[in-house]
């Protein structure tokens, strides 16, 4: 390697990201911005955002610079204080007298500041006060920029306060927030839940992919200063790095020379030479080379500890003088080992690079620096419990190691980071030398922790292998086979395990009351299993006469959530003020869950029977009380309830991709899943992709129904009815609605079938079975009479009207599905009240045709009326057809905003076929080298591989029609192909702009 690659600590120019840095720049210097840069480890998140820092635009604003680390202790606000530390050359005057508040986090600047305010006794109080504290400060510093680097690695405590600073920053403020997603925590969103940035914030999501093979030989001719690197090589070198740029870097600087690259032979004989996988090892291990013994004992003992040090904390490792510590910081810094964070902590650039010093230690070195560490870690004032506990298990040192990961456990717990405790108690059941009841006791706090949160697969598999430890008393393995059965089912989605485990659990738990009311409980949530309504309602009825003999205040509030979500599900109004008074309860953290899991069934219910209003509510509330208690499995199935009220209220722009993202944050985990899948099947089916649409209600519980979410599944099958009729297959469009109808008829639950009621009624009648659509439509209304269900009291209006047209009562029809179409825009639901108008405007036109065949009379009669008739009276029933083939004309525009692109083209296929001529609209746009709406649907369904047969029957167009959009859709994309269409027509901003 030449000195002159030796001395470069990075590459000389930013390669391959011009796009992203364009994008970083744009929302730094246009405040109040926020941009989160998103990339895997080695990816180039800090190179560049230092890029852009050192942008001539950027100079002249404040940067402040943090970063988070991993082994992260439950010491909320960290890395944002250590930010602020960096104010110490001086403040502005006239800072708000709450930034008193920030004295005792920040006594460098405890001068600067104003006095201290009286203290807080509430926690949120408190809290809430620092926030404002750091917003104040913030904002009297006036164009700042604030780079918090690594939040995958932040505690809760640090997430809430750059959440509280996001949602409304200060109008100078420019926040850079980093992070890798595949280490992200909990729900998995870097800001512990979806991120709305308010009105007049700039706000970007920035993610970093690999570098192509382009990029890879411009970063290979940046760093060696050969600009002739043959495109094998580069071929070679993104095969061998995978394109991450930080390896690749290293890999590079690895090879013997800039002189022999041009000769693809040589080049690649140079790179075979390298070892892989050890490649970024070799690098570090030149690099270490030149140190002094003193200067790689230093290197060492960072990589050991694995966060950032000072010059302090290294010198007591490495029993050296602070001096002579910093000195070998020094050494290091100058050979690019080692890397100033500026806050007098050194560390590694990359955690890659720690891991390779950290795999070049010899076994007994890595377990005597462990030991060393434990020791200086361990006579803090405030012990860092989960560096630890980590020391701990790598020094051999195994009852330390339970010791401090139990406490590091229980301290995450109380700081409300969930998955740090769940994470810390699945390493120490992993150790199979723990006796049977202390393996039960740490089972225990694992499993109540678990059901909280959303990692279940590993967790399931530890509490089952502890359940059947037979050493194990009863009511200790009730307990923990209790929440292994809410794992299972929440979770999981492996709901007859699930239920099995429960009911097994409570019998476990007879002499532990409270809890087997609260199994109980859990059996009588009716969406478990295919029982009558009965068996929940005897369940629940056991719980509460045990819950109301205890003492338990948790448990109760428990059960009584669990009562007034079963008796919502069947419609029972009076339920609603209770609901309201069980929400002013709740003292504790441990209630205010129990009070947060209820407002998300509460919401659940309320989105299933139509009442959406209430359904946001609860929902608001629910993700409110989950984020306040450390609850991500309850803020995801609020999220999933979120997604299905967005749908039924219209809101579809940015619903798909929303879904999709809570589809990768929740991981499989189920009913949150099943609210994904059920939205991105319902939105493909409203399109007309058909594929897109089966595979997505399949997926959110056709394909399994004895483990799916039973209201998701009624209205997946009522979906599925339709796409079958859509699709011309009217046999299988009868058999899926009368499962979806045998299901609901076992439970006896019928205000769940209002989504799925009108499409088992359109399927039998399309399918020639208008008696047996008819007897449904009566059960149905039968079984929902008399409930406080909106959305299936519209649906029993709709259902009539298909059965008064499918009789040829037309005006009976038109009037019906008038009413349902009134009574589902009042709910709202415009996409289905949509539908309604679309049915009521055919209906009265059928029965104006058939009124013009009874006027012509003789052959007319038999006329099943497609268009107007002329005769004594023709003008008027003209008028009345001219009328409802001008209200499908309006729909299509209707749908087309919605997004519904099928039953646009529908409504417009109609109006051609009418034979009505409607006023021409002037002013009608020209779309230029811009798609048009139509072009759009088709270049949508083209980048899906649909034939332009395909593609006719989907927007009901002629194949003629289809070839033309197709061309003009190639055209105006400058594709030379299909196969182009589906990228050309998806490209966007590298940036991500939201």
């Amino acid at each position: 390697m030449s000195d002159a690659v030796q001395r470069r600590s990075e590459a000389p120019v930013l390669v391959g990201r011009t796009g992203e840095l364009h994008a970083l720049l744009d929302a730094i210097t246009h405040p109040p911005s926020v941009a989160l840069v998103e990339g895997e480890a080695g990816i180039g998140k800090t190179r560049l955002i230092r890029e852009a820092l050192r942008h001539p635009s950027v100079r002249a604003r404040r940067i402040l610079l943090g970063s988070c680390h991993p082994l992260r202790e439950p010491f909320p606000y960290g890395p944002v204080f250590e930010l602020l530390r960096g104010l110490d050359g001086g403040l502005p005057d006239g800072l708000s007298p709450v930034c008193g508040a920030l004295r005792p986090y920040l006594p460098e600047l405890a001068g600067l500041l104003p006095p201290a305010p009286e203290p807080l006794e509430d926690h949120r109080a408190r809290q809430h006060r620092l926030f404002r504290a750091v917003r104040a400060l913030l904002a009297a510093l006036g164009d700042v920029v604030v780079v918090v680097e690594d939040l995958h690695w932040a505690d809760d405590g640090t997430r809430d306060l750059v959440r509280f600073l996001v949602d409304e920053p200060p109008a100078g403020l420019s926040a850079v927030l980093s992070y890798r997603r595949e280490d992200l925590p909990g729900t998995g969103l870097p800001l512990g839940r979806a991120y709305r940035h308010p009105p007049g914030t700039t706000a970007v999501l920035i993610p970093l992919q690999v570098l192509d093979v382009h990029a890879v030989r411009s970063l290979t001719a940046a760093i060696t200063g050969n600009s002739d690197i043959p495109g094998p090589l580069a071929a070679a070198l993104l095969e061998r790095t995978a394109g991450i740029p930080f390896v690749l870097e290293e890999v590079i600087r690895a090879l013997p020379g800039a002189d022999g690259l041009s000769d693809p032979g040589s080049g690649r004989a140079a790179l075979e030479n390298v070892q892989v996988p050890m490649l970024l090892q070799e690098a570090i291990t030149d690099r270490m080379a030149v140190l002094s013994p003193a200067a790689s004992d230093a290197v060492r003992a960072v990589a050991v500890l694995r966060v950032p040090v000072d010059e302090e904390l290294l010198a007591a490792v490495t029993g050296t003088s602070r001096a002579e510590a910093g000195e070998s910081v020094r050494e290091a810094l100058l050979a690019g080992v080692l890397h100033e964070y500026g806050d007098g902590r050194y560390g590694f650039r990359h955690a890659l690079a720690q891991q390779a010093v950290y795999a070049g230690l010899p076994g007994p070195d890595r377990h005597r620096l462990h030991r060393e560490v434990m020791v200086v870690l361990a006579a803090r004032e405030a012990p860092p419990l989960v560096q630890l506990a980590y020391h701990a298990r790598r020094a051999g040192a195994l009852a330390e190691w339970h010791r401090y990961g139990e406490a590091a456990a229980e301290a995450a717990r109380e700081m409300g980071d969930i998955a740090l405790a769940v994470e810390l108690l699945e390493e120490l059941l992993s150790d199979a030398r723990l006796d049977p009841l202390e393996l039960g006791r740490l089972a225990a706090q694992l499993s109540r922790d678990a059901v909280a949160g959303l990692s279940h697969r590993r967790a399931c598999a530890l509490l089952r292998r502890v359940v059947g430890e037979s050493q194990l008393p009863d009511a200790l393995r009730g307990e923990i086979r209790l929440h292994l059965g809410l794992l299972l089912y929440n979770q999981a989605g492996d709901h007859e395990a699930g239920r099995a485990d429960t009911e097994i659990a409570v019998e476990e738990l007879r002499d532990r009351p409270e809890l087997a009311a609260r199994g109980m409980a859990a059996l009588a949530m009716p969406s478990w299993g295919d029982h009558p309504y009965q068996v929940y309602e005897r369940w629940i009825t056991r719980a509460e006469e045990l819950a109301e003999r205890g003492d338990d205040p948790e448990a109760l509030m428990a059960v009584r959530g669990n009562h007034l979500a079963l008796r919502m599900s069947l419609g029972d109004s009076s339920v609603w003020a209770r609901a309201e008074e069980l929400l002013g309860q709740g003292g504790s953290v441990a209630e205010r869950r129990q009070i947060a899991r209820s407002c998300g069934n509460f919401a659940d219910a309320a989105t299933s029977l139509g009442h959406y209003a209430k359904g946001q509510r609860y929902r608001a509330e629910g993700w409110r009380l989950a984020a306040e208690c450390g609850a991500p499995y309850t803020e995801g199935i609020v999220e999933g309830t979120g997604l299905r009220l967005d749908w039924y209220a219209g809101r579809w722009q940015g619903l798909a991709e929303r879904a999709r993202h809570t589809l990768d944050v929740v991981q499989g985990v189920s009913g949150i899943a099943a609210d994904a899948h059920l939205v991105l099947g319902m939105l493909a089916l409203a399109r007309g992709e058909w594929e897109e649409a089966a595979a997505r209600l399949d997926a959110a519980g056709l394909a399994d129904p004895a483990n799916a979410p039973a209201p998701i599944l009624a209205t997946a099958a009522g979906m599925m009815a339709r796409l079958r009729v859509s699709r011309g297959e009217l046999s299988g469009a009868c058999a899926e609605a009368e499962r979806g109808v045998a299901r609901i008829r076992r439970k006896g639950i019928w205000p769940w079938a209002g989504d799925l009621a009108p499409a088992a009624v359109g399927a039998l009648v399309r399918g020639g079975r208008t008696d047996d659509a008819a007897r449904l439509a009566d059960e149905f209304e039968a079984g929902v009479a008399g409930r406080d269900a909106p959305l299936a009291a519209a649906a029993v209006w709709a259902c009539r009207g298909l059965v008064a047209g499918a009789r040829g009562r037309h005006e009976e029809a038109a009037a019906a599905l008038g009413e349902a179409r009134a009574r589902y825009a009042a709910l709202p639901q415009p996409y289905a009240a949509a539908r309604a108008a679309e049915a009521a405007a055919r209906s009265r036109i059928a029965a104006a045709g058939e009124r013009d065949a009874g006027a012509d009379g003789g052959e007319a009669g038999a006329r099943t009326g497609a268009g107007p008739r002329t005769g004594a009276d023709g003008s008027i029933r003209t008028g009345e057809t001219a009328a409802a083939t001008a209200e499908l004309a309006a729909l299509a525009e209707e749908f087309t905003e919605l997004g519904a692109a099928r039953d646009a083209a529908r409504c417009r296929r109609a109006v051609r076929g009418s034979g009505v001529t409607l006023p021409s609209r002037r002013g009608r746009r020209g779309y230029g080298d811009q798609l048009s709406p139509r072009e759009d649907d088709v270049a949508r369904l083209v980048a899906l591989g649909h034939t332009n047969r395909e593609i006719a029957d989907v927007l009901y167009l002629s194949p003629r029609t289809v070839e033309q959009h197709v061309a003009k859709v190639l055209r105006k994309l400058n594709a030379a192909s299909r196969s182009e269409v589906a990228a050309l027509r998806t490209g966007r901003d590298p940036a991500g702009r939201t």
